[in-house]
């Protein structure tokens, strides 16, 4: 049986119980290569690690510019979790998917 892994404090990766729905929240702006790249790479994590457990919400900050105070944005492409918590951002167009997952907290750092 596969197991997905959630985060219950910042170090300590747990099971997701089944109805677990994480909830990510996509900043960028309008459709640059970046934006774009962000998107694809987060849709096929979440499709790889988090099938049918995930919503995905993408903020354009050149049509909405005041939503990017909420959750502190300073540069784009930035992710945010939202659920589960604790919050957690990542900036850059995720093309890094290990770098994505640990930041996410689905998988746990490995020392170099």
């Amino acid at each position: 049986m596969n197991k997905t892994t959630d985060v219950v404090d910042r170090d300590e990766p747990v099971e997701i119980g089944s109805g677990e729905i994480w909830s990510l929240r996509l900043y960028v702006a309008g459709s640059t290569p970046k934006s774009v790249a962000a998107f694809a790479n987060l849709k096929r994590i979440c499709e790889r690690h988090l099938a049918g457990k995930y919503t995905i919400e993408v903020i354009d900050l050149l049509e909405q510019p005041q939503l990017a105070a909420g959750d502190q944005i300073l540069a784009i492409p930035t992710l945010v979790r939202k659920l589960p918590e604790p919050l957690r951002r990542i900036v850059g167009d995720l093309r890094d998917t290990e770098r994505t997952l640990v930041g996410l907290n689905l998988r746990p750092a490995t020392d170099a």
